[in-house]
């Protein structure tokens, strides 16, 4: 695990107010202590709404992440960001899940997509879009269709129609994580000529709907729910042809939901360790007297604790094959088989984390006893959020693929993926 503190041992503030006082004067940077007050007060924030039993959204999170500019990460220094590598990235993600797991999961399609503006070769619209990342403006996403038989086959009911100068967009989308939070969401649609494409317009827009109706057992404030499209008009700049023939890429998507997870394991750690130090009483069968002595339930938090070291390990080495993909960009395409080995390395980190983290969460209640299972210590949270995320690409397909490609060399389905 890396060496930072623990969040019950990091800044703590006193009152809202004192994190409302919150100032950035430019981008938060890596390891800087303006990334430690921000994660300081998202975390507190959740806390907060958790104990309380609160169902307000983290408006207040993306208020700060808006003015610290924490979406600019990955843009240079010199376009107005922090100029981190995707292993930075990673590392402030994994940070992030662990203050609050439901906010870094909101932000996956946001940072996806500053990647593909990244490697636009279209300078003016790169320069432009940078420029609104660089702002503190948020990127969501209206892709995923329930109706659809094959998700990725860029095949979509979601239609833009031709309208004077303009299009039309019309559909129905599922799925739209981190949208509610946005001010711009991509949405694919198919042309009436049957062509996929994506446009991104404003999420104010007329004829915009965001639903809050996400009815998932977890990540229950990431925003998940419905977008509808109702005869909103798109201009013909803000929309963008889908180019198959470029190299496919999206090992940074799979990859992002089991950093959130690792996050998730650095917290169980935590409550573990919180729920050992709360106990006074133990049990007849116990090998000592008090539990933070007892070397049976120490052998446990040390198995949890080995489990998020494990899987944070396994997610950074994985950021650093997406990493070497990347800086192999030539005019916005990238090298096919180092592409590949980063979508290798997301599916191999897939199927251990999603077994080791389910284990982890469940693990914990070995320390904690019956009361650890009342309803106001919201224990359940981690295994609900993790098996919420691990269901995004059932491991089963994942496993299967990296089979076939160790024993028959058949490449993985490494198709782009767009939301």
């Amino acid at each position: 695990m890396s060496s930072q503190k623990p969040l019950n041992q990091r800044i703590n503030f006193k009152n809202k107010d004192e994190s409302n006082s919150l100032t950035f004067t430019s981008p938060v940077k890596v390891d800087s202590p303006e990334l430690e007050y921000l994660i300081a007060a998202i975390a507190e924030d959740a806390e907060k709404r958790r104990s309380t039993g609160s169902k307000d959204h983290p408006y207040y999170a993306f208020d700060l992440i808006r003015k610290s500019r924490l979406g600019a990460l990955r843009l240079p220094v010199e376009l107005g960001g922090s100029g981190a590598n995707i292993r930075d990235l990673f590392q402030i993600l994994i940070r992030l899940a662990e203050a609050d797991p439901d906010v870094a999961h909101s932000l996956r399609s946001h940072f996806s997509q500053v990647e593909k503006f990244l490697l636009l070769t279209d300078e003016k619209l790169r320069e432009k879009w940078l420029q609104r990342v660089a702002n503190g403006e948020i990127i969501g996403n209206a892709s995923a269709e329930i109706s659809s038989n094959n998700a990725g086959n860029l095949v979509f009911e979601t239609t833009l129609s031709p309208d004077g100068e303009g299009f039309l967009l019309n559909g129905k989308k599922y799925f739209s994580t981190g949208t509610l939070y946005a001010d711009w969401v991509v949405v694919t649609a198919s042309t009436h000529e049957g062509r996929p494409a994506s446009v991104i317009i404003p999420t104010n827009r007329e004829g915009v709907i965001i639903e809050d109706d996400w009815d998932g057992i977890g990540q229950k404030w990431t925003g998940s729910g419905t977008t509808r499209l109702h005869n909103v008009y798109v201009n013909q700049d803000e929309i963008t042809y889908i180019d198959g023939s470029k190299t496919p890429f999206n090992s940074f998507l799979q990859l992002y939901l089991h950093g959130v997870i690792a996050g998730i394991l650095r917290n169980v750690v935590t409550d573990a360790k919180t729920l050992v130090h709360g106990r006074s009483r133990t049990f007849s069968f116990a090998a000592a007297d008090t539990p933070r002595q007892d070397p049976q339930l120490q052998h446990v938090i040390g198995q949890l604790s080995s489990s998020a070291f494990t899987a944070e390990t396994i997610v950074l080495a994985a950021a650093d094959a997406i990493d070497a993909a990347l800086k192999t960009a030539v005019n916005g395409v990238i090298d096919y088989s180092l592409s590949h080995e980063a979508s290798l390395r997301a599916a191999q980190a897939k199927v251990i984390i999603d077994q080791l983290a389910l284990q982890a969460s469940t693990l914990l209640f070995e320390v904690g006893g019956a009361s650890a299972t009342r309803q106001s210590k919201h224990l359940d949270r981690h295994w609900r959020n993790i098996r919420t995320l691990a269901s995004h690409n059932p491991t089963v397909y994942k496993a299967r693929a990296i089979g076939d490609y160790v024993v028959n060399g058949t490449d993985l389905p490494i198709r782009e993926v767009y939301f």
